[in-house]
């Protein structure tokens, strides 16, 4: 079939070199910041117009924190993701329902974000606040895939997968309330590692919450530059609850006993996934890991409270957008999944205390999963990164929601109890889309994550978009 691929790499000062070697070469004086700025600014302008992925540009003033060359990712492009604040740049938050102003003030992530060195190009685009698990709108264009930009690049930090896997930044920013970190990379061939909660600074939005689904994080290309992001993250702020993390620098010594998991309990999963899962379970078992099939403790209650939290979370945006976001919120704006989101709590509303208490309760149950295992290996998501509109916003509410509960079958969990899981592209379909895989292990060990990823990716390097591809 033919190759519709939408990549900028190209000879320039970026080359295709990940962040870490970037940073290497502005430390050598080989390169300076301002010429990565400004091949990045050149690489966003040649795929825009068939990604949409920017939410707003700030070309002309980047934003740098005031840190050393010796801090791990000094000079490097990259985009913040349009749902957290950054002086003096709006924050959209994806929705039509308010016109957003720049913010008087940085988030606390932002000031860490930037105290790795990294340069705020300007904000990629989000569906609206979030909720969907495609970046899509009621009448905007939705951002694309690279690999295939007549499919979704998943979300909800689809504008900033679709960047680093196009080349534009090898690194952007990505945060993760149901699957947004991980969605994204397993549909653009992106490392997405969504970390135990309180490894970075709190999110101010998820802070709010009853149970703080949201957890920050980035996107990247390589495994060493995920791991270089976190170890120089660390040093902004470490939660002492934690273990510290420090530098991952390759993959672990030890044979390590890792479950496996091949439906959920609310979704089969389907030919291709499955079998990414399988041969990735393979490689792991020719590394010496005992790698074993096991149910999850969970079943379809999980999903009708996760749903039903999410419809709180849709209901709150509605009620206190004048007073939290602008006072011009204009609530008949939000989009149809919001909106329906926002009914269906309404209507649900008296069943809400016991599903706050069965999502909390499962905390204590997914710890009992790790007393026999290190880590567990699953699907990313149920079935392939759909085509553009099956996820659309004005797709009818109730068919809508059975598309995504057959779709985001996985993620939510790690969300919910606060652990950390990394999405990996080991696989791909038939014609080329990228399949992306979920290792999830106990609260706090994100270690034993990227050692896996690391391992792995050494043991077959992901693909990358602007190789020739194999006919199949």
């Amino acid at each position: 079939m033919a190759d519709d691929r939408v990549h900028a790499f190209d000879d320039d000062v970026l080359a295709d070199h990940d962040a870490v070697g970037l940073a290497g070469l502005v430390r050598s004086g080989e390169v300076s910041p301002g010429e990565l700025a400004a091949a990045a600014v050149a690489r966003a302008g040649r795929v825009d117009a068939a990604l949409a992925p920017v939410a707003f540009a700030a070309y002309e003033q980047p934003r740098r924190a005031l840190t050393g060359t010796g801090t791990a990712l000094f000079g490097v492009p990259t985009y913040l993701k349009d749902n957290v604040d950054l002086r003096g740049m709006p924050t959209g938050h994806g929705t039509a329902a308010f016109r957003a102003r720049p913010a008087r003030r940085s988030a606390r992530f932002a000031e860490q974000f930037l105290s790795t060195g990294l340069v705020v190009l300007g904000k990629t685009r989000l569906p609206e606040f979030g909720l969907n698990a495609s970046t899509e709108f009621t009448a905007a264009e939705p951002v694309r895939n690279p690999w295939q930009p007549t499919h979704s690049p998943g979300a909800s930090s689809g504008g900033s997968a679709a960047m680093v896997a196009a080349g534009v930044v090898p690194i952007a920013h990505a945060n993760d309330g149901g699957g947004s970190i991980r969605i994204p990379a397993a549909c653009c061939g992106l490392v997405g590692l969504k970390p135990t909660r309180g490894r970075l600074v709190a999110n101010e939005q998820g802070r709010r919450l009853p149970i703080d689904l949201i957890t920050d994080g980035v996107l990247t290309r390589s495994v060493r530059d995920t791991a270089a992001f976190f170890a120089q993250a660390e040093r902004y702020h470490r939660d002492p609850a934690l273990p510290p993390l420090g530098l991952v620098e390759g993959p672990g010594t030890r044979p390590l006993r890792i479950g496996l998991v091949l439906d959920s309990p609310t979704a089969p999963t389907d030919p291709a996934t499955r079998q990414a899962v399988e041969r990735t379970a393979a490689r792991l078992e020719a590394m010496g890991h005992r790698v074993e099939p096991m149910d999850l403790p969970f079943g379809p209650q999980f999903a009708r409270d996760f749903t039903r939290y999410w419809g709180f979370i849709a209901f709150l945006i509605a009620v206190t957008g004048k007073l939290l976001l602008d006072p011009g919120f204009q609530a008949g704006k939000l989009d149809g999944l919001t909106s329906g989101l926002r009914r269906d709590f309404q209507r649900e509303f008296p069943r809400v205390p016991g599903s706050l208490r069965r999502l909390r309760q499962a905390q204590a149950v997914y710890a009992g999963m790790f007393h026999s295992r290190d880590a567990i290996l699953s699907p990313v998501l149920a079935h392939v990164t759909p085509p553009i509109g099956h996820l659309n916003p004005n797709v009818a509410f109730e068919e809508l929601m059975r598309r995504l509960n057959q779709y985001v079958a996985f993620t939510p969990l790690n969300n919910v109890t606060g652990t950390p899981a990394i999405a990996l592209p080991t696989g791909q379909t038939k014609d080329g889309l990228p399949i992306g895989v979920h290792l999830s292990a106990a609260h706090g060990q994100d270690r034993v994550l990227l050692e896996l990823a690391f391992a792995l990716e050494a043991d077959q390097p992901w693909r990358r978009i602007q190789d020739r591809q194999p006919a199949i």
